[in-house]
Formats: C-alpha cells, sequence, structure tokens
C-alpha cells in the first residue's frame, strides 16, 4: 500500500477494484498530486495501514474513498 500512496502522490495511477455493492470492477484513473487536483484540495494525512483509501477521482473530479481490500491492481499511467 505504501508504494500505491507515494504512486499516487507522484501523478496519475489507474487503480482497479471490486465495488462492493454490485462485485462490478471499476477502472479508475486517480490521483494525490496537488498539481492535478482543483486549487484548494487539500491532502490529508493517508494511513498505509488503513482500511481504506481517499484518492481523487479524475473522471469523477471527486473525492473518493476506496476498500483497500478490494484493489485488485494498480499501474501508473504512462503520460
Amino acid at each position: 500500500m505504501n508504494e500505491l500512496i507515494e504512486a499516487l502522490k507522484k501523478g496519475v495511477v489507474v487503480i482497479s477494484f471490486k465495488k462492493i455493492d454490485t462485485d462490478e470492477i471499476r477502472i479508475m484513473p486517480s490521483t494525490l498530486n496537488e498539481d492535478l487536483m482543483p486549487k484548494g484540495s487539500k491532502i490529508l494525512n493517508i494511513s498505509s495501514e488503513s482500511a481504506t483509501i481517499v484518492v481523487w477521482s479524475l473522471d469523477k473530479n471527486a473525492w473518493r474513498d476506496i476498500r483497500s481490500d478490494t484493489i485488485t491492481e494498480w499501474r501508473v499511467q504512462d503520460d
């Protein structure tokens, strides 16, 4: 989880996870890089030991909370 958080802080990461309510796989471009988020967005303390991770969803332009145990894979988006 530490690697994922560090990658999110650096740029765009595409996260695949299973939605809790439908079991559907969601593929979401996400970030924690303040340069890629709306002005005034602030990253709070993020723990790699938490059951969830909060990320900025680039396709929804909103904060999203993902349960870490539902993440099936992630990759750094190529520029």
